[in-house]
């Protein structure tokens, strides 16, 4: 059967394919226009048919889209994000949080049942300051990924540019305020992967390990622009980690390095290559490449292209 997949983009437009595990195909369905680089995008945590989108630009927009059984999308309404370049966002519970990249910016929208499906008069935005040692990327904070925690109420941040990941609880009043498990966080500036175990809030995290996502780290100095981007984890059958690496200058493209996590606290590079049974990947490239889907074999550790596509500066997937 089909898998209907959306793609955001720093184009104008998020994309619908369909992928044919059968076949081993890809194909465009539809696509709509929606604004100024929509990269990121997230599914309404009840009703699956609305998806929430950023618009990457000065005066950040989340425009919000239906989608048909067959994976056409309509435009319900459009709001402002709280601040610039929105670059993450997350549905969830009875609201959208959203990370504001250049304007450092922490923003959550009530969710609501009537259209647009975001009370924007009731949100509310937390300004973050910092920097970091790299003085032309982490000149203030920039937020790049809202991530909830699986098994407890706390909200993870990481920013860029304070270098530092931000941890937040909710009040008695259901605000989100700083505030077993292993935390994997992707050093995009260093092109390295850092494990923490990470205790309930207020105790301090512990660092494990930290690892190169490049087989070769020489190559780093040599590229500097080579910069660690997506991270992913999967569980079934056996344990891997995927993380993307951009700007390789080598023919053969960028790579996805492979880690083991036999042992949790300890990422080991095992390899490193140019759905809902966690048996694919889908991947872009945003300077060229298009769009390709690969089958993951050897239990994980392996990947095998199996289809492509050429779409306009791919950024992010979400699987229907």
């Amino acid at each position: 059967m089909p898998y209907r997949i959306l793609v955001g983009s720093y184009a104008n437009e998020i994309y619908t394919v369909s992928f044919d595990p059968e076949t081993s195909s890809i194909s465009l369905v539809s696509s709509i226009t929606v604004g100024y680089h929509p990269s990121w995008i997230t599914p309404h945590p009840i009703d699956k048919s609305l998806v929430f989108a950023g618009l990457e630009q000065a005066e950040g927009k989340i425009v919000v889209v239906r989608y048909n059984e067959e994976g056409k999308g309509s435009l319900v309404g459009e709001v402002s994000s709280g601040g610039a370049d929105p670059c993450t966002l997350l549905a969830a519970g009875t609201e959208l949080l959203v990370g504001n990249y250049s304007s450092g910016t922490f923003t959550t929208i009530p969710l609501t049942p009537e259209p647009p499906h975001l009370q924007v008069s009731q949100s509310s935005t937390l300004k973050f300051t910092g920097t970091g040692p790299n003085k032309e990327r982490q000149e203030a904070s920039h937020l790049h990924q809202v991530f909830l925690h699986p098994t407890r109420a706390e909200l993870l941040i990481p920013d860029l540019g304070a270098d530092v990941t931000r941890r937040f609880v909710k009040d008695a009043s259901g605000v989100w305020i700083p505030n077993d498990d292993i935390l994997y966080t992707v050093l995009e500036l260093t092109n390295e992967v850092t494990a923490h175990r990470l205790p309930p809030a207020p105790e301090e995290p512990t660092l494990f390990a930290c690892v190169h996502t490049l087989r070769t780290p020489a190559s780093f100095e040599a590229e500097p622009s080579m910069l660690a981007a997506e991270i992913l984890i999967a569980t079934s059958p056996t344990p891997y980690l995927y993380v993307s690496n951009r700007n390789d200058p080598s023919p053969e493209g960028d790579t996805i390095a492979v880690f083991s996590l036999a042992d949790p606290a300890k990422p080991e590079l095992v390899n490193e290559f140019g759905g809902e049974d966690a048996r694919w990947l889908i991947a872009g490239g945003v300077l060229g490449g298009g769009v390709k889907v690969f089958e993951r074999v050897d239990g994980g550790k392996d990947l095998k292209q199996v289809a492509s596509l050429e779409l306009e500066a791919p950024t992010g997937f979400l699987w229907l």
